[in-house]
């Protein structure tokens, strides 16, 4: 297997004699994790742009966020110039071409990439309490309503779910409150603002389905290439929470259904966590720990996690020491807060007697980085000031009629783009609310639809689709198999099921 070519060592050349002078990212000690850190405009976009296209080329999907819309150039073939001409000759790569790598663009919004959604369910209480910013008190009530869900068989599939059961959580509180603990009317009320708040935000595109399935992010194309999943993120940026939130929850989701398969000659996905603070920043401890377990034991799953962020400090300490391929742009030792972070990023690079880490760090040009990456036998190599290889791709933004080209060559855009809505809590909450009305009026109880079609349909049909589905929807089952594929074993407070058996099969599980 190839190595990734990182950049060349400018340093002390003659300590790398194997590589005559390059530094590189050995395929099979990709899924021990990394780091990219540096500050504004040093160059850690372009240093992650051509780590993924290393990957890529070798055979390994990749997935990351983008930021600031330049990731985006990973679509497009880029363009030689006399000066990125002078830096391949510097490095001496050999083979130079520019080209395009193989992209799927993914939006939340669905504006600039398919729709990225889940279920409610699937985010679970914890991580949608933290969405939503919920203090403990709020918190709890969330757990109960869950529970509740759990044990009745109402499926929580979006928001509109969610605040159906909520106002049916608040009508009968006295009788809930008995059972599972106290639920308040001020509890219920914060919850909902909450969630007006999100959905104005345009979180609600977030929760729905067709729910994103994580084999579409680990796709190669026919020639062997790994396809590189891209998320718009410019916009979800601004909302810090949901953007980490839902991060942290396809980490977990990938933690959870992958099956062990030990140390490989590459790994089958690279996951790449830009603005990693945001993930750490007021994050409860649970929470922090469960993320410190996911980036622990996912290597083992054959998935590298690489965080990118201004300060190295900004990932705690004891993830920190789980990320072997390090890779150190320029900071400047401006603030007491910035020579900190010089201080931690020097102790934590494998000493070079040649080099002064902390005294390099601020005399990094952009471009130029500190790189110690591991070698034979996972053994990290001596820290390394390393002139980064240039990306083949286009540096910078895309149009949007290249964006939209490359949108259209999609392998997924049909299953995601148009959304489905199918019987959940909203509609079992809502017909249960008729029957009583049903049975003193002497009428029929209605149906059970999500759609108006369904009413001049037999009782069977309907029972029929429901459980099977049809062409345009998953059936209950498929769907129960799904979700309980993707979250058994979660420890997150996610327990998908929700109790589908008790409610197809009249309350008996």
């Amino acid at each position: 297997m190839d190595p990734i070519l990182v950049g060349k060592a400018v340093t002390t050349p003659t300590s790398l004699p194997a590589s005559q002078g390059k530094v590189w990212l050995q395929p099979k000690f990709g899924n021990r994790h990394g780091l990219v850190a540096g500050a504004t405009g040093t160059g850690k976009t372009v240093t992650l742009t051509t780590i993924a296209e290393g990957f890529s080329r070798i055979g390994v999907p990749v997935f990351m966020a983008d930021v600031k819309g330049d990731v985006a150039g990973l679509a497009v073939a880029g363009t030689l110039n006399e000066r990125l001409q002078a830096r391949i000759d510097e490095i001496g790569i050999d083979g130079y071409t520019s080209e395009a790598s193989p992209v799927v663009f993914w939006d939340l919004y669905g504006k600039l990439g398919h729709p990225v959604r889940t279920t409610v369910s699937e985010i679970g209480p914890t991580l949608l309490a933290r969405m939503l910013e919920l203090n403990d008190t709020q918190s709890g009530v969330l757990e109960i309503v869950f529970k509740l869900a759990d044990d009745n068989g109402w499926l929580l599939l979006d928001l509109d779910d969610l605040r159906a059961l909520l106002a049916h959580a608040s009508e009968t509180r006295k009788e809930i409150s008995a059972q599972y603990g106290l639920i308040s009317t001020q509890s219920v009320g914060a919850i909902q603002r909450a969630i007006l708040q999100i959905e104005q935000q345009g979180g609600a595109l977030f929760f729905g389905e067709p729910a994103l399935e994580l084999t579409d992010l680990m796709r190669t194309t026919p020639d062997g290439r790994g396809v590189i999943g891209i998320l718009a993120a410019d916009q979800l940026i601004m909302k810090p929470r949901l953007y980490s939130s839902f991060l942290l929850w396809l980490l977990s989701e990938l933690f959870e259904q992958l099956p062990e398969v030990g140390d490989l000659d590459k790994p089958k996905l690279v996951f790449v966590f830009d603005e990693a603070h945001l993930l750490f920043d007021d994050a409860p401890p649970a929470l922090q720990q469960r993320i410190e377990q996911v980036v622990r034991l996912i290597r083992s799953k054959g998935v590298g996690v690489y965080f990118c962020s201004q300060f190295p400090d900004d990932v705690p300490d004891e993830i920190l020491g789980q990320l072997g391929n390090r890779v150190q742009h320029a900071l400047r030792a401006f603030t007491p807060r910035d020579q900190k972070a010089v201080k931690t990023a020097a102790e934590t690079f494998v000493s070079n007697p040649d080099l002064d880490v902390a005294k390099a760090i601020g005399q990094l040009g952009t471009g130029e980085a500190l790189v110690s990456t591991l070698q034979d036998k996972g053994i990290p190599m001596p820290v390394e000031k390393t002139l980064v290889a240039p990306p083949r791709c286009r540096m910078g933004a895309i149009t949007d009629t290249e964006r939209a080209a490359v949108r259209a060559g999609s392998p997924v855009g049909t299953k995601y783009d148009a959304p489905v809505n199918r019987v959940s809590a909203t509609e079992m909450l809502a017909a249960r609310r008729a029957e009583p009305a049903a049975e003193v009026s002497g009428k029929a109880r209605p149906a059970r639809t999500a759609q108006a079609g369904d009413a001049e349909r037999g009782m069977g049909d309907v029972v029929k689709d429901a459980l099977f589905g049809t062409t345009r929807r998953q059936g209950m089952i498929e769907t129960m198999a799904k979700q309980t594929a993707r979250t058994v074993g979660s420890q997150v407070g996610r327990k998908i099921l929700r109790g589908l058996l008790g409610g197809i099969f009249g309350g008996k599980r």
